[in-house]
C-alpha cells in the first residue's frame, strides 16, 4: 500500500444477504420460543413413566393392592387426559386478531402518514372509528392506535411485541405455551392451570406413602426408588407454583379483568374505572366460560361475545353520545358484527337480560330519529 493513500472500504454486503442473515435468525429465535414447551413435555412424559410403570405397575402390585392400583390408574388416565387436551389447545389456538373492521382503509393509512399531527389526522381517525364500538382511551385521552397494525385497536385489546400483531382481549404472553393469552383460548389456559394443578396434587397425594417408605427404608432397592422419590418432590414443587397461579386468574375471572388491566387500569371516555367489565361474579364467569354449563370443564370454547366489544358496569350517560329515547340502542351491522353505538349499560347488556336489544330493524329506526354522533377523536400511537 502506497503512503498517503487510504485503504478501500470493505464493499457493504448485499441486500439479499441481510434479508437471508434475518431470516435465519427469526427462525432460530422461534425454535427457541419452544423450548420451555418441550421441557414441560418431557416433564409430562416422563412422569407416566414413572406413575403407571414405575409406581402402579411395580411397586402397588408388589404391595398386593390390585384393586387400588386400579383405580388409581383409571383416576390418573383421566387426570392426565384432561391436562394434556386443555394444554394442546392452549399452545395451538390462534390467538384471534381484530376483525377488518377496525382496521384503516389503505386511503385511511395514506391520509394518516401524509398529514401533520392535528386535527387533520383526528379527522382521519374521526371517519375511521365513528362506528366501531370503542370506548376506552390512553392515558392522554388519545384514541387507541396501533401503528404496526395500521388498525384502531378494540377495548381490551393489545399489541403483542413477540407475536408482532394485536391480539383481542390479551391477557399476556406466556412463554411456557408458546402463545398469547387472550380471548380466543383464556377458558382452555384456565383448565390447563386447572388440570394440571390436580394432576399434581393426585400424584402428590398417592405417592406420598411410598415416599415416606424411601426415608425408613421401607422400599426395596430398586430403580423404582429413585423415580417415587423425585416424582413427589417434582409435583409437590408445581402443586405449590400452580396453585398461587391458578388461584390469581381465578381472582381475575371473578373481577372481569386481564393481567395487563391489573397494572393499568382501562381508561373510559369519562374517566379511569378499574372495575368496568366488571359485571358481577356470576355474569363475568358466564363471559370466560359460557352459558352452558356443560362445556364448562371441557377445553371447548364457549366463551360469549365476538373479543371485540364487551359489555360494561358503566351506568353514567357518556356525554360525547348523543342520547336514544326509549332506552334502545343504534346499531351498525356489518358482517357477522353487530357494534353498540354507546357503552352498554345495565339494562342494555345481553349478558343481563333475556330480551334481544340490538336489532337491525332498531338501526334504521334510531338513525332517521337522532343520527350518529361522532366524539372528538385524537391518535396516540400505541403498541
Amino acid at each position: 500500500m502506497r503512503c498517503g493513500k487510504m485503504a478501500a472500504a470493505p464493499p457493504p454486503p448485499p441486500a439479499g444477504a441481510t434479508g437471508a442473515w434475518g431470516g435465519v435468525r427469526r427462525r432460530c429465535q422461534r425454535l427457541l420460543y419452544w423450548v420451555p414447551v418441550l421441557f414441560i413435555s418431557s416433564i409430562l412424559c416422563w412422569s407416566y413413566y414413572a406413575y403407571v410403570t414405575q409406581l402402579c405397575l411395580c411397586e402397588c402390585r408388589r404391595d398386593g393392592r390390585g384393586g387400588a392400583t386400579v383405580v388409581c390408574l383409571v383416576a390418573y388416565h383421566i387426570f392426565f387426559m384432561l391436562f394434556v387436551w386443555s394444554y394442546w389447545k392452549t399452545i395451538f389456538t390462534l390467538p384471534m386478531n381484530p376483525s377488518k373492521e377496525f382496521h384503516l382503509s389503505y386511503s385511511d393509512k395514506e391520509s394518516l402518514e401524509r398529514e401533520p399531527r392535528g386535527e387533520s389526522q383526528q379527522e382521519v381517525l374521526r371517519r375511521a372509528a365513528k362506528d366501531l364500538p370503542i370506548y376506552t382511551r390512553t392515558m392522554s385521552g388519545a384514541i387507541r392506535y396501533c401503528d404496526r397494525c395500521h388498525l384502531v385497536k378494540p377495548d381490551r385489546c393489545h399489541h403483542c411485541s413477540v407475536c408482532d400483531k394485536c391480539i383481542l382481549k390479551m391477557d399476556h404472553h406466556c412463554p411456557w405455551v408458546n402463545n398469547c393469552v387472550g380471548f380466543s383460548n383464556y377458558k382452555f389456559f384456565l383448565l390447563f392451570l386447572a388440570y394440571s394443578l390436580l394432576y399434581c396434587l393426585f400424584i402428590a397425594a398417592t405417592d406420598l406413602q411410598y415416599f415416606i417408605k424411601f426415608w425408613t427404608n421401607g422400599l426395596p432397592d430398586t430403580q423404582a426408588k429413585f423415580h417415587i422419590m423425585f416424582l413427589f418432590f417434582a409435583a409437590a414443587m408445581f402443586s405449590v407454583s400452580l396453585s398461587s397461579l391458578f388461584g390469581y386468574h381465578c381472582w381475575l375471572v371473578s373481577k372481569n379483568k386481564s393481567t395487563l388491566e391489573v397494572f393499568r387500569a382501562p381508561i373510559f371516555r369519562h374517566r379511569t374505572d378499574k372495575n368496568g367489565f366488571s359485571l358481577g361474579f356470576s355474569k363475568n364467569l358466564r363471559q370466560v366460560f359460557g352459558d352452558e354449563k356443560k362445556y364448562w370443564l371441557l377445553p371447548v370454547f364457549s366463551s360469549l361475545g365476538d373479543g371485540c366489544s364487551f359489555p360494561t358496569c358503566l351506568v353514567n350517560q357518556d356525554p360525547e353520545q348523543a342520547s336514544t329515547p326509549g332506552g334502545l340502542n343504534s346499531t351498525t351491522k356489518s358482517e357477522n358484527h353487530l357494534f353498540p353505538a354507546k357503552p352498554l349499560r345495565d339494562s342494555q347488556s345481553h349478558l343481563l337480560t333475556d330480551t334481544p336489544s340490538w336489532s337491525e330493524t332498531s338501526v334504521k329506526a334510531e338513525k332517521d330519529k337522532v343520527g350518529m354522533s361522532n366524539p372528538a377523536l385524537s391518535m396516540e400511537n400505541e403498541t
